[in-house]
């Protein structure tokens, strides 16, 4: 992509950008809606835009290589990353699922499903190139230094003489036989070439017949192969199968690539120069304009001192550092105006004096107060309205910025994108000023103080008793702090010693892409019928990018988004739970931690050894983030009935932990708490829910992810996609089988003989059903227990209870939005409104 192009690009999203934030604004102005079906639709409309804008944004600030420019992409970018979070939380108060289905939205649009697709942004690794691979070197030298001690301590056993004869003769024994078979393989080849000569001889026949066969069989296979090459031609020209040699990478394609690769190096080369340029231009203009900015603050000041002594008789009090020093003097603020503002202080130690008498008179105010405000808000629930956003008024400041400064700048003179210096000037001057001021405001302080002594020392001494009386709050304040466990040690023998204890582990390097999956075509459809549908695979791979991998790559999205402490994936065993886990933390860069309960079995025994672990893994955690601690099968560790065999490994260490350690995390720390269970239902459901947050469904494909799945996977195990394989029927007979089933029978049928056969001996699908009836499938009845084990979450409970009030057509609404009686109902029943 080209300079012009990028520009373009960029004025054309900022240009919808534009009027999606009005439209978003106007709503949370709007009068309170009624209706779920619009509401719904204003919010998907909504996520779909901000996703197509989030889309475009990433690309941009991969491709732009103007460094100021970038900067703003990225303030903008990280806007609409946490306001689609956001909208993503409304949709599922809204709905009370976490599976959405808006196909009527995306036909209005006139858009595919893969609009709904969240990209990973690029520079959430990008940026930790250098730490990730130093990270990589510490445990791979920590792991190499273990299994070395491993091999020594194994090496030191020795064997006796029984058993070293023993094992020779074994293995001699089987040296022989693999001989005497060869041989007898040979004596048999042989065999069957004589008979083979014998019956050749035997059966003659005569030169016209034997030339009639030949033609015969020589025309059959010419036609068949002219009529093969017709029909793919015929398919070709009826777009119904690709071009030969369609995967390869065309001309345009790799020029591109390189291209990409140039603009990174350029991007790399104008960052420094933009750093480089921060530096040098401060420097000029704190040489250049700092002791004429120094001189304008001293004369502004000391006019401020007597312009103060002739209004009031008497000298101001200098504000303090933290309320901003001499900028709250001069912010557009007159002497008189400071006269008011010391006046209403006054008058504001007058009324808390008062209040402190009248306590009981206020208490009386405010529960008059919040009984009209519930009248309010009993009138105003009549409908929905939309909650307030902290990532809108990031998004319209990066538009607002863009508009007053790129929008209508001429940038013809630079063609090469460098830095723009009188931008940064702008800027470094306001930084000179306010650094000049801080040393300004210790001058004047000072000078202040002087003339206060030489004037009014009475109340000068006064003043200075009142400011030591402060000084011990503050040293009071500083005694409170939270106890280390491990203050003296350093954050690398933690890392060591987590990762030699096993409770801090490599992950695999795997990509989210590598997570196949189908959008479900029939969602809506099925909605509408009352019957609930099974998530698709590519929702769930959305839901991980949602609530995983966007807040733990941006700390700025993690702190503000709504927040996801704990999350678990409950499903089936095959169907890529730990592929999940391992993805995440591949496409954030995040340290993994597993915590499940046959790792810490055995480890920090006691309870001042559990709570150890629990601070080394948190502290680490918190201190190298972004980081994931990981519970496989967590249904252990909230077990409702431990079982007899189990019972010596304490499954059930870390649950009354969990409380407080979900506490303890705050907006700030980027870790996350992932569970993995195949058997949910074993569990106590209260603790369960309590401890993750979101609970996420994985379910067994469907028709259309198993058609994807069975193409990538015959491709990744060496196999070649042919029109003798029906891949259609394949995907049909593997109903209930996951991904796990569908990858150990292409391991078992492309082995490597079998991939040197595939030109003679093209794929089928009856191979593969030898090797799937040795595997146990998912069962219905299996689908169905995770169903209503869903059903009995928290979400779960909302959701039938939302479908109940709509089969019975909803309860019959009072004047102000108040639910009325119904009769025959027996009894009173104030039903729950939904927000």
């Amino acid at each position: 992509m080209s300079n012009r192009a990028c520009n373009k690009m960029w004025a054309d999203t900022h240009e919808e950008l534009h009027y999606l934030l009005k439209e978003d604004l106007s709503s949370h102005e709007a009068k309170p809606l009624a209706g779920p079906m619009m509401i719904f639709q204003m919010l998907t409309t909504f996520y779909i835009k901000y996703v197509q804008i989030f889309r475009n944004l990433e690309d941009l600030y991969e491709q732009m290589v103007h460094p100021q420019k970038r900067r703003i992409i990225h303030h903008v970018l990280e806007g609409v990353m946490g306001r689609i979070l956001e909208l993503k939380d409304e949709m599922v108060k809204l709905e009370f699922s976490e599976f959405h289905y808006c196909d009527d939205v995306l036909q209005d649009l006139k858009l595919t499903p893969e609009a709904l697709e969240i990209p990973i942004p690029r520079y959430f690794m990008k940026n930790k190139v250098k730490v990730i691979k130093n990270r990589e070197k510490i445990l791979s030298q920590i792991l190499s230094e273990s299994s070395t001690r491993v091999e020594k301590e194994i090496g030191t056993k020795t064997l006796t003489q029984e058993e070293a004869i023993q094992i020779i003769q074994i293995v001699e024994r089987a040296r022989q036989g693999r001989l005497r078979a060869k041989f007898m393989s040979e004596i048999r080849m042989e065999e069957e070439r004589e008979n083979l000569a014998k019956q050749q001889s035997a059966s003659t026949l005569s030169p016209d017949v034997a030339a009639t066969l030949i033609q015969k069989v020589w025309r059959g296979y010419m036609q068949r192969k002219i009529s093969r090459k017709e029909r793919i031609e015929e398919m070709i020209f009826l777009d119904m199968e690709p071009l030969p040699h369609f995967q390869k990478p065309s001309s345009t394609e790799l020029q591109t690539q390189k291209r990409y690769q140039q603009r990174q190096v350029v991007q790399e080369v104008h960052e420094v120069e933009y750093q480089e340029a921060l530096v040098t231009i401060k420097e000029q203009v704190r040489s250049v304009e700092g002791p004429d900015i120094q001189d304008t603050l001293q004369d502004q000041i000391r006019q401020w001192f007597i312009e103060c002594r002739n209004i009031t008789g008497k000298f101001p009090d200098y504000p303090d550092a933290e309320k901003g020093g001499s900028a709250a003097i001069f912010a557009s603020k007159t002497p008189q105006e400071v006269l008011q503002e010391l006046a209403a202080q006054e008058e504001k130690k007058k009324q808390k004096n008062k209040e402190k008498k009248d306590q009981k008179s206020d208490k009386d105010k405010k529960e008059k107060k919040k009984k009209k405000e519930k009248t309010v808000k009993e009138e105003e629930e009549g409908g929905w309205k939309m909650s307030q956003s902290n990532f809108l008024s990031t998004v319209a400041e990066g538009q607002r910025t863009y508009e007053g400064v790129w929008q209508n700048r001429d940038e013809h003179t630079n063609l090469s994108q460098n830095y723009v210096a009188e931008l940064i000037k702008e800027e470094k001057c306001k930084e000179v000023e306010e650094e000049i001021r801080v040393q300004v405001d210790e001058l004047m302080r000072q000078e202040l103080e002087n003339l206060k002594m030489a004037v009014d020392r009475d109340k000068n001494m006064k003043k200075k008793g009142k400011k030591g009386g402060k000084k011990k709050k503050s040293k009071k304040e500083k005694k409170k702090k939270g106890k280390d466990l491990t203050a003296n040690r350093t954050i690398d023998s933690l890392y060591e010693e987590l990762v030699r204890e096993g409770l801090l582990i490599k992950p695999e390097n795997i990509q989210l892409s590598e997570f196949k999956g189908e959008y479900n075509y029939l969602g809506t459809t099925l909605r509408q019928t009352d019957i609930e549908p099974m998530p698709s695979l590519l929702d769930v791979k959305q839901l991980i990018t949602l609530y995983g991998i966007l807040p733990l790559g941006s700390q700025a999205v993690h702190e503000k988004a709504p927040l996801v402490k704990s999350l678990l994936l409950a499903g089936p065993s095959g169907v890529g739970k730990k592929m999940l886990v391992h993805a995440l933390c591949t496409e954030t860069g995040a340290n993994l931690f597993n915590l499940s309960s046959h790792n810490i079995a055995g480890k920090y025994p006691g309870k001042i050894g559990l709570q150890m672990m629990i601070h080394l893994v948190f502290k680490v955690a918190c201190l190298l983030q972004p980081s994931v601690v990981w519970i496989d099968n967590a249904e252990k560790t909230f077990y409702k009935k431990v079982p007899q065999s189990e019972k010596k490994l304490n499954p059930k260490r870390l649950k009354k932990s969990f409380p407080s350690i979900l506490k303890s995390m705050k907006a700030e720390d980027r870790v996350l708490i992932i569970g993995t269970t195949q058997r949910p239902f074993e569990a106590e459901l209260k603790s369960f829910c309590r401890t993750f947050q979101k609970i996420v469904l994985i379910p067994r494909p469907d028709y259309t992810a198993r058609f994807v799945l069975w193409k990538s996977i015959i491709e990744q195990n060496g196999g070649i996609l042919t029109n003798s394989l029906d891949l259609s029927s394949l995907a049909k007979i593997t109903d209930g089988y996951t991904q796990g089933h569908l990858i150990q029978a292409a391991k078992d049928i492309l082995t490597e003989r079998r991939i040197k056969q595939l030109h003679m001996k093209p794929l089928t699908a009856g191979e593969f059903i030898g090797p799937l009836a040795k595997q146990e499938p998912v069962y219905q009845e299996e689908e169905e227990s995770f169903k209503d084990w869903y059903v009995k979450t928290p979400l779960g409970k909302k959701r039938a209870k939302a479908a109940k009030e709509s089969e019975n057509g909803g309860k019959e609404k009072g004047p102000k939005g108040k639910e009325g009686k119904k009769k025959g109902n027996g009894g009173k029943k104030k039903g729950k409104k939904k927000k």
